[in-house]
């Protein structure tokens, strides 16, 4: 879709505002065939539209879990309108200093950036299962031994086969080690909490030091440790063991406050998912 349609979409659905002084860019960041632009209606005034995908069905589904989180205490950006016919979606313009980009400041500052995004998460993992089930028409398919197997295949294919040139019999035999196997079965047999799926640092808006929720149309039912390893394993940043460990614990106290027994499990359950959620991202 043109830039000028878009203004015009806005200027459509935002009256109030002066048409000739709105003024639209594209952002060079989407995914899940998705298009961002930011939208200045004034001097002091912006808005982030979002053009994506009809035929994604995870697409579709972005208001109503962006307003389900946003009732239930979790930050997002606010929806300003949704025209589902075009695919278009105006929401809160939150800024551009994402997690990821303070991977250079000091830990002093960089802790407490994390244990805001981690309350955050937290809070979205304690959330009821009789508040979550309102949501399961609008989420992806939950966390089972079938996904955590295709993630493991996704490393196989494409890191191992695609960029180190490894043989199919020898991608054979991997993909079929018994461990492996073993370890997606084992995953899949724990209680699952609502998780956002891809919590990592450029999924974390950092606005008057507070950390908000973004990317989230994949959120579905799986294990907590799976966020959890998605922001302390982040392939794109550096976290020393000493400064994961920090984390962890800060994330376990945050668990046992909402009411979540933390077990000898935990230290496994995040191993495992920390080993699926390297795969993936070495895959992609």
């Amino acid at each position: 879709m043109r830039t000028d349609l878009l203004v015009r979409r806005t200027r459509m659905h935002f009256p109030r505002f002066d048409v000739a002084e709105i003024k639209i860019a594209p952002i060079n960041k989407g995914g899940s065939d998705r298009k961002f632009y930011r939208i200045r209606c004034s001097p002091d005034q912006t808005l982030i539209l979002v053009k994506y995908n009809l035929e994604r069905e995870e697409n579709r589904h972005y208001v109503q879990i962006a307003n389900f989180l946003g009732e239930h205490g979790i930050r997002v950006p606010k929806i300003y309108f949704h025209d589902p016919t075009e695919g278009l979606i105006w929401i809160e313009d939150l800024g551009e200093s994402d997690l990821y980009s303070y991977r250079h400041d000091s830990w002093l500052v960089r802790r407490a950036f994390y244990e805001s995004a981690l309350d955050q998460i937290a809070t979205l993992h304690a959330l009821r299962e009789s508040v979550c089930v309102e949501m399961k028409e609008h989420l992806p398919a939950e966390f089972n031994a079938a996904l955590y197997v295709w993630e493991q295949n996704y490393f196989f294919e494409n890191c191992l086969g695609r960029y180190f040139g490894v043989d199919n019999v020898k991608l054979g035999s991997l993909a079929t080690l018994p461990a492996l196997n073993q370890v997606a079965a084992n995953l899949a047999r724990l209680p699952r909490v609502l998780v956002h799926r891809d919590f990592q640092s450029q999924n974390i808006i950092m606005r008057n030091s507070l950390a908000y929720l973004i990317d989230f149309q994949g959120m579905r039912p799986g294990l907590a440790e799976y966020d959890l390893a998605s922001l302390l394993y982040d392939p794109y940043v550096d976290l020393t063991e000493a400064e994961r460990a920090e984390l962890i614990a800060y994330y376990r106290e945050q668990q046992i406050k909402n009411g979540i027994t933390v077990n000898g499990e935990f230290d496994s359950k995040l191993r495992h998912c920390v080993r699926q959620r390297l795969m993936h991202a070495l895959g992609a």
